[in-house]
C-alpha cells in the first residue's frame, strides 16, 4: 500500500517509492531564494530553507487554499538511500519505509513545535503527496519539481517517471518537504529541538 499510493496519486511522488536511476548532476550555484543553505541534520538528512519563489507560488496556493504565501518558507529535505529503489523486493521496501518513518518523525516534531509557538506549519506525506496538517486540499505536491525550482537540481527520465538527481548522491535520494510561515531563525530553533529529541531516542541519529 505504501508504494502503491505514490503510483496512483502522482508521477513525481512515484519516484519516492519505485526508484531512480543512478547518475550524478553537476555542481550547482546557490539559488537566490535560499535563506538557509543545505544543512545536514539527523540520520544524515539534508534540509534547506527557501523563500517561496514566484514560479512556485501557484503550487503553494493550490496546496494551501486561502493561505497568504507571500511569506511562506519552503523546506525541502533529502535522505540518501542505500540502494537503487527503482528495484523491487523486501530490502527496497524496508528502505522506503525507514525513510518515510524518519521524515514523518522529524517533520511532525518540527511542525508541532512551530504550531505550539503560534506559527503556521505543515508537511507533506511522501506516500500521497498530500499535506498532513491542513487537509482542505487534494492537490498533490511535486517533490521533484520543487527540488528543480528551489535547488536547481537536475532530472532524468526513467520510463514514464521524472527522476531527481542529487549533486552528490545521484538518484539515491528520498525527498520530502515542510512549509512554514515562521521566520527562518525560529524554524531552525524548532529543528534544533527536534534533533535533540530524536537523538535522545535514537543513538544512530
Amino acid at each position: 500500500i505504501h508504494g502503491l499510493i505514490g503510483v496512483v496519486t502522482s508521477r513525481e511522488n512515484m519516484i519516492l517509492h519505485f526508484g531512480t536511476l543512478v547518475r550524478s548532476s553537476r555542481a550547482l550555484s546557490k539559488p537566490r531564494t535560499m535563506l538557509v543553505p543545505v544543512t545536514t541534520s539527523v540520520w544524515g538528512m539534508e534540509y534547506s530553507v527557501h523563500a517561496c519563489p514566484k514560479k512556485h507560488k501557484a503550487e503553494a496556493q493550490a496546496m494551501f487554499p486561502g493561505l497568504d504565501v507571500s511569506d511562506l518558507l519552503v523546506v525541502p529535505t533529502c535522505q540518501r538511500t542505500k540502494m537503487d529503489i527503482v528495484k523491487t523486493g523486501e530490502e527496497v521496501d524496508e528502505e522506503k519505509d525507514l525513510c518515510l518513518e524518519r521524515f514523518l518523525d522529524f517533520a511532525k516534531k518540527v511542525c508541532d513545535a512551530l504550531i505550539a509557538n503560534g506559527h503556521w506549519a505543515d508537511y507533506i506525506d511522501p506516500c500521497s503527496g498530500l499535506s498532513m496538517v491542513h487537509r482542505d486540499s487534494q492537490s498533490i505536491y511535486g517533490e521533484v519539481d520543487a527540488l528543480v525550482t528551489l535547488l536547481n537540481y537536475q532530472t532524468t527520465n526513467s520510463g514514464c517517471c521524472k527522476v531527481v538527481l542529487h549533486p552528490q548522491w545521484g538518484s539515491a535520494v528520498y525527498p520530502a518537504s515542510l512549509f512554514t510561515k515562521a521566520p527562518a531563525a525560529e524554524f531552525q530553533a524548532a529543528v534544533a529541538a527536534a534533533e535533540t529529541a530524536i537523538r535522545a531516542a535514537d543513538e544512530k541519529a
